[in-house]
């Protein structure tokens, strides 16, 4: 592939790129979610891991804007696993602060309906999203997504910061962090005690309005 065929290729990436990532406010305070996840958990969670992941990603892609300009395959190549990683971070995370909430809320409507379906009940559920997020091996999410093809909710298991959608179709509905920065000033290696826990702090709501959104996409 020459310069001139690899700028044609990617001068939307180019258009995307331009625009600088953001780290998003969290919708409550750091303390908000206590005695679940300590304010001090959740200080050093979204102002530092997740500020890097928005810092490098910006920093990855305006390298990536300068390897594409100049026609360097090369240097494009080399900025992908930094792009991925920092990239998949940061929706990762975004998705996650809004599936929190202080406030206790339960599964209803559609989303209800489609957990029963697929899963038998909620209990079943949880004890399956459960099993297969505490086994994640090393650092990983565990998520809670719709696959649009089969109609289906799934609950699969994601390395490191592997993003959910662009890696299997699925549309991510519900993640649980399962990285050590999650929960080990709090629980030591208890990661079941913690996955347990953040069960009480779900935001059902902002999980049912991402399905019912999930639908009317595949409607259209």
């Amino acid at each position: 592939m020459n310069g001139l065929t690899l700028r044609r290729l990617t001068t939307a990436a180019l258009k995307n790129v331009r625009a600088k990532h953001d780290l998003p406010e969290l919708p409550y305070e750091y303390d908000a979610l206590e005695p679940v996840i300590s304010k001090d958990i959740m200080n050093l969670h979204h102002d530092k891991h997740h500020r890097t992941y928005v810092t490098n990603l910006n920093a990855a892609e305006e390298k990536l804007k300068s390897a594409i300009e100049k026609g360097d395959v090369n240097g494009v190549a080399a900025l992908s696993s930094a792009i991925k990683f920092n990239g998949g971070g940061h929706i990762n995370h975004s998705i996650f602060w809004k599936n929190l909430s202080p406030t206790s809320t339960k599964p209803i409507g559609e989303l209800c309906c489609a957990i029963d379906s697929n899963f038998g009940s909620f209990d079943k559920f949880q004890q399956a999203f459960s099993a297969i997020t505490v086994a994640v091996q090393g650092s990983g999410w565990g998520w809670l997504g719709y696959d649009p093809k089969s109609n289906s909710l799934q609950l699969v298991s994601m390395p490191n910061q592997d993003a959910l959608e662009p890696t299997t179709g699925l549309i991510p509905l519900l993640g649980i962090d399962v990285w050590e920065h999650a929960y080990y000033l709090q629980y030591k290696n208890n990661r079941a005690a913690y996955v347990k826990a953040i069960f009480d702090i779900i935001n059902w709501d902002d999980v049912s309005h991402r399905y019912i959104q999930a639908l009317r996409n595949k409607k259209c």
